[in-house]
């Protein structure tokens, strides 16, 4: 894959959703919610007085509803801004 965010902007990953319960109970892929963690594949240079905190491989934390989803080569990715991302875990 050959991309490079712009400016802000982070290429997201977003981890796979919950299969189970931790008390062992399947959930069906209708119950099944959004993963709301993700890792970090590429990431813009930051703003000009503003540079990037945020490097790839990162595992973030970012809401719900954030970001663009997009496939690229087949696979689920996010594109969000960096300040949409709440915390690197």
């Amino acid at each position: 894959m050959n991309i490079k965010p712009l400016i802000d902007r982070v290429l997201i990953e977003p981890a796979a959703a919950e299969e189970k319960t931790e008390s062992g109970l399947i959930i069906p892929d209708t119950a099944k919610e959004k993963p709301m963690r993700g890792t970090v594949v590429a990431a813009g240079p930051g703003k000009k007085d503003e540079p990037m905190t945020l490097k790839v491989g990162d595992v973030v934390l970012y809401g719900k509803y954030s970001g663009t989803e997009m496939q690229i080569d087949g696979k689920d990715y996010l594109m969000m801004k960096e300040s949409d991302i709440f915390a690197i875990i």
